[in-house]
């Protein structure tokens, strides 16, 4: 990746956020989350979740937190890091992870890297979430768009593991670096 790569986050939670500015610090970054209340709290320099101080979320100026999915366009890289519950049988629910799934799909662009950061179960970006991304975006997976993977590995209140200092743990959908 290079410095003029955009690269969009969709989901603010408590591994999105750190994600997010993390990636500001060098990128340019959307921060995309359907909250409107989180984001408002985020652009206050409020976080709810406690993972980001207030004057490290003021010091991200290459950063745009927004809740208006028009500004996910012009992007090379999304990482969806969206919720994944459990609903009461235990099974997991995938409402949020098709439905970012579908929005991504319909901003990328010929080129594009899709990265989940979500806990999934094995399988589940290639049989569930790519062919949503291929039917909305009319693209052709590791053709005209790639998908990575990255488990989440952030361990919520933690401050002495954090995302600087962990092992980060990235696949692909090619062989290409």
């Amino acid at each position: 990746m290079d410095r003029t790569n955009k690269i969009g986050v969709i989901g603010l939670g408590y591994v999105g956020f750190p994600l997010a500015v993390e990636f500001s610090k060098i990128y340019n970054t959307v921060g995309y989350d359907i909250d409107s209340i989180r984001v408002s709290e985020i652009r206050e320099g409020i976080d709810k979740t406690c993972e980001i101080s207030s004057k490290n979320i003021k010091q991200a100026k290459n950063l745009l937190v927004t809740d208006a999915a028009v500004n996910l366009a012009g992007l090379d890289y999304y990482i969806i890091t969206v919720p994944t519950p459990i609903d009461s049988n235990k099974n997991p629910d995938l409402k949020y992870l098709r439905d970012a799934s579908e929005l991504v799909g319909s901003y990328i662009s010929k080129g594009n890297t899709v990265v989940f950061e979500c806990t999934v179960f094995p399988g589940c970006t290639e049989e569930v979430c790519m062919p949503i991304i291929e039917h909305t975006s009319g693209l052709k997976y590791n053709k005209d768009f790639f998908i990575g993977y990255s488990p989440e590995r952030i361990n919520p209140g933690d401050k002495k593991h954090t995302l600087k200092n962990i092992v980060k743990v990235v696949s692909g959908s090619n062989n290409i670096a």
